[in-house]
């Protein structure tokens, strides 16, 4: 099927029900419901037409198979009430993966309009079939995450996904790595780094290099955290979709549970919540730091959470860069010594029409942190959309040559470019380790201040004044022994 056929389908699922189902996240909440239900009953079909029998639909759950449910003889209060009763039943599905039983935990129809979920049901009828090759559902379902999180529809900072795949290919995923999103949202992340992973296996002819069982390696060594269940169940899918059969998405508190706090990973990518509930986070006593800023505890955890040459990519807050609090400054100085290898400056209107926010990225690196003496910096000023509300397309983008010359830069520390500011630690370090690009520039002119450290620019001040003593006495004593002599030839004409 035609992707603008896919999308167009969706578009209808959604208008169908939006009388129904305000909220968006409701919305697509009852789409992946219907969708995974759909998609069961092609399974069992496909098994059974290749000899074997159903799986899902099988026994007591035969009835409430998908192709009786939508059989025509069937009149739509029927229909209503038998896929009522299949989602209220699934959860006590001993034959579904503990995947699917998750994402129907607490399932149910929210309106009792049999016309409506008939209408609903036809068009997922009609529109999608899953196969075992499901990249092109894989894309309609993050179409649908995006077109609702566009509008902010699910209530949170969805991180547009030209971001997503900008952080991801300075940050270099590899087939190896174990990858970790601790605040997955609706896996974006997670979904990047895969692709990201396959395209970067892919032979002269554009085929994979990868085995089927590489990739399902990389698809188990993927994993997210979230705290909020619909959040959990929406990441299952879109990774199910996505080909992973077992996606490790799990309900869990990053910063207040610790029973996965000795779990590493090389890779971490994240654009953690930048909100704290009101009275603070109240977070376990295995952190380094004390503190009730989600922000910064995010932070911490992430570069105490990469191997002992992991790398990470993290969306933070511009507080973060240079807030004097001492959890702050500790977590700074930490990553400046250990970790850091760059910080990006984003458009502050990157996150309409959520909030005008000012925003970083902070790219770690252990391997690489351990051989520079320099920190590079470099603002991104226009990421191909208006920092209007609508956020529509424009020219200019800058993101293509900006990941060039930083990936330049990565692999040469004496790549030299005007788009990037190269500064020396020990300037950071004497700047109350401020991450700040605004520190190390002056706007009003447009030039970037000098990038040596304080302790250099000491020194040469304090030569350059052992210099100017030095020609100050010679230009004194030059214009005594000049006066002398005047007073002797004034004194020697005055005895004539």
């Amino acid at each position: 099927m035609a992707k603008q056929n896919i999308q167009k389908a969706i578009q209808d699922l959604k208008d169908i029900i939006v009388g129904k189902v305000p909220l968006p996240s409701d919305q697509v909440d009852q789409i992946t419901l219907a969708l995974l239900y759909k998609f069961m009953d092609d399974m069992d079909q496909l098994g059974m037409q290749m000899g074997g029998v159903a799986t899902f639909f099988a026994g007591d759950y035969e009835k409430y198979s998908w192709t009786k449910i939508m059989n025509k003889s069937n009149s739509a209060q029927q229909r209503y009430n038998l896929y009522a009763e299949g989602l209220e039943k699934f959860y006590g599905n001993s034959a579904l993966p503990e995947t699917f039983r998750s994402i129907f935990k607490d399932a149910n129809i929210p309106y009792r309009d049999p016309e409506t979920l008939t209408s609903f049901l036809r068009i997922i009828d009609e529109n999608f079939d899953y196969n075992e090759d499901s990249e092109q559902l894989g894309d309609a379902y993050e179409f649908l995450l995006n077109s609702l999180g566009s509008a902010g529809d699910l209530g949170m900072f969805r991180t547009p996904r030209h971001i997503i795949d900008f952080i991801v290919s300075l940050v270099e995923p590899t087939k190896e790595d174990r990858i970790l999103d601790p605040a997955c949202g609706t896996a974006g992340f997670l979904i990047s780094a895969y692709k990201y992973i396959l395209n970067s296996n892919l032979d002269d002819d554009g085929k994979s290099n990868l085995t089927f069982d590489e990739k399902n390696k990389v698809l188990r060594n993927i994993t997210g955290y979230d705290i909020a269940p619909s959040m959990v169940k929406i990441s299952e899918m879109n990774m199910f979709l996505h080909g992973a059969a077992e996606p490790k998405i799990y309900e869990y508190d990053t910063l207040t549970y610790d029973d996965r706090w000795n779990d590493k990973f090389e890779t971490i990518l994240a654009n953690p919540p930048f909100m704290t509930p009101k009275g603070g986070i109240v977070p376990h006593n295995k952190f380094s730091i004390k503190s009730s800023k989600s922000e910064i505890l995010f932070v911490d955890y992430i570069a105490n959470h990469i191997t002992s040459d992991g790398k990470a990519g993290i969306i933070v807050p511009d507080g973060v860069t240079f807030k004097k609090d001492k959890a702050f400054l500790s977590v700074r100085k930490d990553l400046l010594e250990n970790s850091l290898w760059g910080v990006v400056s984003l458009p502050s209107g990157i996150f309409m029409p959520y909030a005008n926010v000012s925003t970083y990225i902070l790219l770690l690196d252990k391997k690489i942190a351990k051989m520079r003496k320099n920190i590079m910096f470099v603002e991104l000023k226009n990421d191909g959309y208006s920092l209007s509300t609508q956020r529509k397309k424009i020219e200019g983008n800058e993101i293509p040559e900006l990941t060039k010359e930083i990936l330049s830069y990565k692999n040469d520390e004496n790549y030299d470019s005007e788009k990037l500011l190269i500064i020396d630690k020990n300037k950071i370090a004497s700047n109350d380790y401020s991450f700040d690009i605004n520190r190390y520039t002056d706007k009003s002119k447009g030039i970037v201040t000098n990038s040596e450290s304080s302790d250099e620019i000491i020194k040469k001040i304090s030569k350059n004044q052992e210099e100017f003593n030095t020609l100050l006495k010679e230009i004194v004593g030059d214009i005594k022994w000049k006066n002398w002599m005047r007073y002797l030839i004034l004194n020697n004409q005055q005895n004539i």
